[in-house]
C-alpha cells in the first residue's frame, strides 16, 4: 500500500520551477568544484574509459549488419548504440567534460565560485577523460579482432565520418553537441526518477549520434581508433578534431545553455518577487 501511495503522490507533484532546477544545479556543481583533485581525476579517467563502449558497440553493429540492412537502418541502430556509453558514464556518476561545460559555469555566474576553480575543474576532467579514452582505444583495437566482434574497417569508417569535414563545420557541429549536452544536464535535474533520466540521456545522445555531431571525448575514441588502424588517418586529423570539437562543445554548453538558463531563472525569480 505504501508503494501505491508514493506512486500516486509522485503523479501529483508539480513540475520543478526554473529557479528550483537552477539551485539544484548550482549545489551539484559546487560539490564538484570543491572535490579533491585525486578523486576528480580518477572519476574522469573512468568516464573516458567507459564512454568508449559507445564506439565498440557501434563498430560491432556496423560489422554484424553490413550487407544485411540498408545504410539508413544501420545508421539509426548505431545511433542507439552511441547512447550506451553516455548512460554508463552519467548514471554511474563519472565526470564528463561536456557535462561540466554547462554545469560548472553556473556557480561562477552566481558568484559562488571563481573562474580559477572552474578552470581547475575543466582541466582535470578533460585530461582524465582524454587519458581514459586513449587507454580504452588501445585496448579495444587489440581485443576486437581477437574476439571477432568488430572489423578494423568499421572503426575506420566511423572515424572518417567525423574527420572528413572542414574545420568550421567541425566547430559548428561541436557547438550543437555541446548545446545538447548542456540541455541534458538541465533535463536530468528536472527529472524525478531514474527511468526519466535514462530516457533523457537516450533521447539527447542518440540524437547527437544520429546527426553525427562532434563530441570531444567520444570523438577521441572514434578518431584515435582510425589513426591506429589506417595509414590514411593521421594524428593531425585527430588533433584538428580534438581542438575544434573541444572549443565548440565548450561554446555550446556555456553560451547557449549556461548563460541563457541562468538568465531565465534569475528573471523568473525577480518576477516572482514582484508579484
Amino acid at each position: 500500500m505504501a508503494t501505491v501511495r508514493e506512486n500516486e503522490e509522485k503523479k501529483t507533484l508539480p513540475q520543478k520551477s526554473y529557479s528550483t532546477i537552477l539551485s539544484q544545479e548550482i549545489l551539484a556543481a559546487l560539490h564538484e568544484l570543491k572535490r579533491p583533485s585525486g578523486g576528480l581525476f580518477v572519476s574522469s579517467v573512468s568516464a573516458g574509459l567507459v564512454i568508449g563502449f559507445s564506439l565498440l558497440l557501434m563498430a560491432s553493429m556496423l560489422t554484424a549488419l553490413d550487407g544485411t540492412f540498408s545504410n539508413p537502418v544501420i545508421h539509426i541502430l548505431m545511433s542507439g548504440m552511441y547512447s550506451v556509453g553516455f548512460i554508463l558514464v552519467i548514471m554511474g556518476r563519472s565526470e564528463l567534460f561536456t557535462e561540466h561545460t554547462t554545469l560548472a559555469v553556473l556557480p561562477v555566474l552566481d558568484r559562488r565560485a571563481s573562474l580559477l576553480q572552474l578552470l581547475r575543474l575543466w582541466s582535470i576532467v578533460f585530461a582524465g577523460n582524454i587519458i581514459g579514452a586513449i587507454i580504452f582505444t588501445i585496448i579495444v583495437i587489440w581485443i576486437s579482432p581477437v574476439l571477432g566482434i568488430a572489423a578494423p574497417w568499421a572503426f575506420v569508417e566511423i572515424a572518417r565520418s567525423l574527420i572528413d569535414h572542414d574545420v568550421w563545420v567541425i566547430f559548428v557541429s561541436a557547438v550543437f553537441a555541446g548545446w545538447l549536452m548542456g540541455e541534458l544536464t538541465w533535463l536530468l535535474a528536472a527529472g524525478r526518477d531514474t527511468i526519466s533520466q535514462i530516457f533523457f540521456i537516450c533521447l539527447v545522445t542518440s540524437a547527437i549520434g544520429f546527426l553525427n555531431l562532434h563530441h570531444s571525448i567520444a570523438g577521441t575514441v572514434e578518431v584515435l581508433s582510425g589513426v591506429i588502424i589506417s595509414p590514411d588517418i593521421h594524428l593531425s586529423d585527430f588533433g584538428k578534431l580534438l581542438f575544434m570539437s573541444t572549443m565548440g562543445n565548450a561554446a555550446g554548453g556555456v553560451i547557449f545553455v549556461a548563460f541563457i538558463k541562468y538568465g531565465h531563472a534569475i528573471q523568473e525569480s525577480e518576477n516572482n518577487e514582484n508579484l
